[in-house]
């Protein structure tokens, strides 16, 4: 039977407007290649491996998928095509797709409460020791504190870059209540993390390219 310090539990809740944005940027700004999660899960684990030290073991254990979703015919062929190719990779990840409903009138609406009311009963449920949100959104700062309160320590993980058109960032009341914090995109200026932040991406097949419009326009 495994003690208490056996495994630390990782949950992980996606933003998921933010996250692809960031998939964007990196495919067809940078030329990197497809951001995807099985990497960039192993490089949450080796993260808090580091600062959270004491346990045996570093494993996510459960993650969510949050994003507004389009009805059928208010969406292209193209954003059905990579909106399928995403639930796949999803579902080979591991991870939780929890779509909420959108129109062309009120575009995303109710993504962040259904975020943060899935971090709050799984981690209120005693099923997560910290979760990772991957957004830079400044409105979970009331969630990272209720997680906090009731014993569950919070990582925040987001992107840092700018182009001409684009930039993401995390808001600094985020990162200040958050337990620990992760610029995934100062990992390539770290000479020890560069190999870690290069396995991150690979080279999607040529019939499953995404296009930049579909990606942006969930």
């Amino acid at each position: 039977m495994m003690n208490d310090k056996s495994l630390c539990r990782i949950g992980v809740f996606y933003d998921g407007s933010y996250f692809s944005y960031a998939q964007a940027h990196f495919y067809y700004d940078r030329k990197l290649g497809w951001m995807v999660f099985p990497p960039f899960h192993i490089m949450i684990e080796n993260f808090l491996r580091e600062k959270e030290q004491g346990y045996s073991n570093y494993r996510v254990v459960y993650a969510g998928w949050f994003q507004g979703l389009f009805h059928s015919n208010q969406s292209s062929d193209q954003q059905r095509r990579l909106d399928r190719n995403r639930h796949i990779d999803l579902m080979h990840a591991g991870i939780d797709p929890k779509y909420v409903p959108m129109s062309q009138a009120q575009g995303e609406k109710g993504v962040d409460i259904s975020l943060a009311l899935d971090a709050l009963q799984v981690g209120l449920d005693d099923k997560i020791d910290i979760a990772v949100l991957v957004t830079g959104d400044g409105d979970f700062v009331p969630l990272a504190r209720a997680l906090m309160k009731n014993g569950v320590r919070v990582a925040t993980v987001y992107f840092e870059y700018e182009t001409e058109k684009d930039k993401a960032f995390a808001n600094e009341r985020l990162l200040s209540v958050s337990n620990y914090v992760l610029n995934v995109n100062e990992l390539e200026k770290d000479r020890k993390n560069q190999s870690m932040f290069r396995g991150l991406f690979r080279q999607p097949e040529k019939d499953h390219e995404p296009t930049k419009e579909a990606v942006l326009h969930p």
